[in-house]
């Protein structure tokens, strides 16, 4: 029991005396009519205030973005009188619109089991099901993890932080074209023999700018005017396209 007390008291200790000190190569990212993605680099340091310990197992950092929560409906496709339908249907109560992972060596080295279940860390535990009313409910959510990783909405680069003489660190993100407007969690969580010994987040907002914010808005705020303008754009494309054709004729 006393060598429990003091192991507490002794990682509480380390805990204080390593600390991340982050840095991002933009604060936010503002999705235009033309964007087609961006790349985000994560960077910073670990800060000491004591010698680094030599018997509490190896550093590890590992760099997490995630999306805003959505509720996703997962459907399993059958075979019925020679025509695919959907068949059982699961919900998954909060699943990121976007997940990416990296880590300075695989995560099963540098994360405890426990850890993550704590921190919620890796794709499978930042996903949350409940109330699932079919047996195989964790078959869905491969499904899903499956679906949004084709689509780079789920990453994992295990190896992806370049962790320098335990001091310096750094990794990048793809973020894809197909990216949901809102507030992107960052979260860096610096280990010691797989246990989370500090943890860090900021905030990257990405939002729509310029023309496409304007159409979004329109969108939502006055329908009957973004219908009456995709109207009298249609009418005028085809009218360029008629007069266009008439005056090849000639």
């Amino acid at each position: 029991m006393i060598r429990a007390l003091l192991t507490l008291l002794f990682l509480a200790t380390q805990a204080q005396s390593e600390t991340i000190v982050l840095g991002l190569s933009q604060d936010s990212v503002s999705i235009t009519a033309t964007f087609d993605g961006s790349d985000i680099l994560i960077f910073g340091a670990v800060s000491r205030t004591a010698p680094e310990p030599q018997d509490m197992g190896d550093l590890g950092v590992i760099v997490a973005v995630s999306g805003p929560d959505q509720t996703v409906s997962v459907f399993r496709k059958q075979r019925r009188m020679g025509i695919w339908v959907n068949t059982d249907e699961v919900i998954v109560d909060r699943a990121p619109s976007f997940y990416a992972v990296a880590s300075s060596a695989p995560i099963d080295d540098v994360l405890s089991d426990t850890e993550d279940l704590r921190n919620r860390v890796t794709i499978p535990r930042a996903i949350r099901s409940v109330g699932a009313t079919v047996d195989d409910s964790a078959n869905f959510t491969e499904a899903l993890i499956r679906i949004r990783a084709k689509d780079a909405l789920f990453q994992v680069n295990e190896g992806g932080v370049d962790l320098e003489q335990d001091t310096l660190f750094r990794t990048a993100f793809r973020l894809p074209a197909n990216l949901l407007e809102g507030d992107y969690l960052a979260r860096i969580f610096l280990t010691r023999g797989g246990k989370v010994i500090d943890t860090h987040s900021t905030v990257i907002p990405v939002q729509k700018v310029g023309l496409e914010r304007w159409l979004y808005n329109l969108a939502h705020v006055q329908p009957f005017l973004y219908g009456l303008l995709s109207l009298v754009i249609a009418v005028a494309a085809g009218w360029a396209a008629s007069a266009g054709a008439a005056a090849l004729k000639r």
